[in-house]
């Protein structure tokens, strides 16, 4: 199996982070993507490599549509540059950024505002807090972000106990904002458990994180909640992964955050995988050996990314055996 390691400047800071780090792993069925974020640890990290490998040696299901809407992503940056994404994007539904540290609701506001001047009044937006607000926050919040008409909130608090209680809490108030699970269903390690408490309207399924796309339509399929495949800020190898599981849903009412190679200034793929009139294509992607090159990191880096899939696979056995026990 070949590998390389790759690290990827971005256009402006995101989910705290200025480059992307990820390590691609090429088999008979092409070339998978291991990224997991640098706070993930343990047995966590299993579903990424997981995902990697299934795209490596299995493959993705056959697609039963050939071209997938996705969404803008909007950092959480000023009013006037989320204007000229959006704008500059080709895409009619915006995914923005919220609740980021050192701002306020009031830059929330102003970000939003001018998304909603640039998509028009029949744009659609979403909103993401990324677990950033409590109950009571959250409630204020989109309130007023309410306004400019989303179509749902991502995220808004950090456990599903507290999504379940902004959902009733919304409802009694009569703010109409649905509410979206990722974390709640990528992390908790009980997805299920968003469903038992209704917590969620909208089902947030990232490949990675979740062990690949056979896994996460088994998973879509066990929630029973409209699904939004997303990325976890992958380069375009780990997006052709979200492109074969949107793809591959019976049903798809909601454009795809998966748009996000826009972030960054290069990929490893040419093309690479940027939406065009708010859509993206369903197909293999050419991985760029060049690019592969330019994009190699310091000899430390390298290791390390080797190291900790090396120990993934460790644990990865483990897990395995311990099932089996069972």
């Amino acid at each position: 199996m070949i590998t390389r390691v790759v690290q990827i400047p971005m256009r402006t800071r995101f989910r705290g982070i200025t480059t992307r780090q990820a390590m691609l792993v090429r088999g008979e069925a092409g070339w998978g993507e291991f990224s997991p974020f640098l706070d993930y640890s343990g047995a966590e990290l299993v579903p990424w490599r997981r995902a990697a490998l299934e795209a490596a040696h299995v493959g993705f299901p056959p697609p039963v549509r050939d071209r997938v809407p996705v969404n803008v992503t909007v950092p959480a940056v000023d009013a006037a540059t989320a204007h000229r994404i959006v704008t500059a994007s080709g895409c009619t539904t915006a995914k923005v950024k919220v609740a980021e540290p050192g701002q306020t609701v009031s830059d929330d506001l102003d970000r939003v505002e001018a998304v909603r001047d640039a998509l028009g009044p029949g744009g659609r937006i979403r909103v993401d807090a990324n677990g950033g607000w409590d109950i009571a926050t959250a409630t204020d919040n989109l309130r007023m972000l309410g306004r400019f008409g989303l179509e749902y909130a991502e995220q808004p608090c950090r456990t599903t106990e507290e999504l379940a209680a902004l959902r009733r809490d919304l409802a009694r108030r009569g703010i109409d904002v649905p509410i979206a699970a990722d974390e709640s269903i990528r992390r908790s390690g009980d997805p299920e458990r968003v469903v038992r408490l209704e917590a969620a309207d909208v089902a947030v399924l990232k490949v990675q994180p979740l062990g690949g796309v056979r896994a996460c339509l088994r998973l879509a399929e066990s929630l029973g909640l409209p699904v939004v495949v997303s990325s976890a800020l992958d380069t375009s190898v780990g997006l052709r992964a979200g492109i074969a599981l949107a793809a591959a849903l019976p049903e798809l009412r909601y454009a795809c955050g998966l748009n996000t190679a826009a972030l960054f200034t290069d990929d490893v793929a040419s093309p690479s995988l940027i939406a065009r009139d708010g859509y993206l294509p369903v197909g293999e992607v050419s991985v760029d050996e060049v690019a592969l090159d330019r994009l190699q990191p310091d000899t430390d880096t390298v290791e390390f990314w080797h190291r900790r899939w090396d120990e993934t696979a460790l644990l990865d056995a483990a897990v395995r055996a311990a099932r089996e026990d069972r």
